[in-house]
C-alpha cells in the first residue's frame, strides 16, 4: 500500500496520522496552527472530518437524537448541536490542504457521506479515511471505493462479520488498497480495553489489508504494544497546548504529547530490528571482548606442556575459544609463550 511517496507496511517506519477531528474550536487560525504542530511533531499526516450537521443528521429533540451517557463527554447534548459544533467548514479544506503540503505533511479527511466525498475529490487528497460509525454504511464505502485511492477504515464496535462485509464492499467495487484500523470508541478509551490482539487476528484474516490502530487512549503504551503485533499506521487525536473547551479535548495530546507518541512510536519500531543473532551491530561487537577465551596465564617455554596452571578461560575474548580448552590441556607448546598472550592453535603444538 502507498500513500503517495509512502510505502505503508510493517517493514516501513509507520505512518502517523495526527487527527484534528474538532479541536479547531470553530477558528481557521486554530486549524492551522494545528496543522504546523503535526509537522513539527513529526507526524506522517494531519486529518480532518468532512460534513456538517445536516448531513450527519436532523435537528430534533426526541430522546433518541440526545446523547444520554452519564459516560459521556457530550452527555445531555443533542447530535445535531454537538455536530454543528464540532464540523469543520468545507471552505476551510483548501487553505488547510495547502499548509500541509508547504509544511511537508499529507492531508486528507474522513468524508461522512457521498457529498463529502464529492467535495473531497475537488480537493484530490491522496487517501481516504471511513471512520468507525460510517464502516457499516455501504454507500459511502461504495462511494469512496469509485475514488480507486488508498482507504483506511477504522473498526471500532465491529463484528468479524461486518469486517468481512466492509471489505467485501470496498474490494468488489475495485478500491485502492485498504488498511483497517483496530479501535476501541469510547472516549477515551482505557488501556485496557484496547484489545491489541485484534490486530493479529485481522492480520490473519486479511492478508491483502495492512494493519494499524485508531488510538483513542492516553498515553503511547498501547501504540508501542501494537508496534511490536505489526501494526503500521496509527492514529492520534490532538489539540493546542491549553486546550481545555474543544469538543475533543478531553481525549486529545498537545503537541509535546504528539512529539513524544511519534517518537515512542519510531523507537519501537526501530527496537524491532531484524532477526538477527551473534554481534547484530558495531556497538555490540565490541561487547564480544568480555566473553571468556583461553589465555597463557604463565610463561611457557617452547615444548612445554599446556596445563591448568598455564592456560586458563578468563576475559577478554581475544583467544581461542573455550571449547578448545580440554583439547589443548596436555599438548605442548609450538614456540615460546609470553604470559597474557592469547591462545592460538599456531602456538600448539603436538
Amino acid at each position: 500500500m502507498k500513500i503517495l511517496d509512502q510505502t505503508i507496511s510493517p517493514a516501513e517506519r509507520p505512518y502517523i496520522i495526527a487527527e484534528v477531528s474538532a479541536n479547531h474550536g470553530g477558528e481557521l487560525n486554530q486549524a492551522m496552527d494545528l496543522v504546523a504542530a503535526a509537522a513539527d511533531a513529526g507526524a506522517s499526516a494531519v486529518k480532518f472530518q468532512t460534513y456538517t450537521a445536516d448531513t450527519m443528521t436532523i435537528e430534533c429533540d426526541r430522546p433518541e437524537f440526545r446523547i444520554d451517557n452519564a459516560e459521556s463527554l457530550w452527555n445531555g447534548r443533542t447530535l445535531y448541536d454537538l455536530y454543528d459544533e464540532a464540523h469543520t467548514p468545507w471552505d476551510w479544506h483548501a487553505p488547510l490542504f495547502e499548509e500541509a503540503q508547504r509544511r511537508g505533511i499529507h492531508a486528507f479527511s474522513s468524508g461522512f457521506d457521498e457529498s463529502a466525498i464529492d467535495f473531497l475529490e475537488t480537493l484530490d487528497p491522496p487517501c481516504y479515511k471511513v471512520a468507525s460509525f460510517e464502516h457499516t454504511f455501504i454507500p459511502l464505502l461504495e462511494k469512496v471505493a469509485d475514488t480507486k485511492k488508498p482507504v483506511i477504515v477504522s473498526c471500532g464496535l465491529a463484528s468479524m462479520d461486518e469486517i468481512q462485509k466492509s471489505v467485501q464492499t470496498l474490494t468488489k467495487a475495485e478500491s485502492g488498497p485498504i488498511c483497517l484500523l483496530a479501535c476501541t470508541s469510547s472516549y477515551p478509551a482505557s488501556v485496557a480495553d484496547s484489545n491489541l490482539r485484534r490486530i493479529p487476528a485481522l492480520k490473519e484474516a486479511f492478508p491483502n489489508c495492512q494493519i494499524g490502530l485508531s488510538d483513542h487512549t492516553i498515553g503511547s503504551t498501547a501504540a508501542i504494544a501494537a508496534v511490536a503485533l505489526g501494526a503500521c499506521v496509527f492514529e492520534k487525536h490532538f489539540k493546542l497546548s491549553g486546550d481545555e473547551t474543544s469538543v475533543d479535548a478531553a481525549f486529545s495530546v498537545t503537541p509535546e504529547g504528539l512529539r513524544d507518541y511519534v517518537d515512542a512510536i519510531n523507537d519501537a519500531w526501530d527496537a524491532l530490528g531484524e532477526a538477527k543473532f551473534g554481534a547484530a551491530s558495531d556497538n555490540e561487537a565490541q561487547s564480544l571482548q568480555f566473553r571468556r577465551s583461553i589465555y597463557v596465564v604463565a610463561d611457557i617455554a617452547e615444548g612445554e606442556t599446556f596445563t591448568r596452571e598455564n592456560i586458563r578461560c578468563i576475559r577478554p575474548g581475544l583467544g581461542l575459544q573455550t571449547e578448545h580448552f580440554s583439547s589443548v590441556l596436555g599438548k605442548t607448546a609450538a614456540r615460546t609463550i609470553e604470559r597474557g598472550t592469547p591462545l592460538s592453535l599456531e602456538l600448539v603444538g603436538g
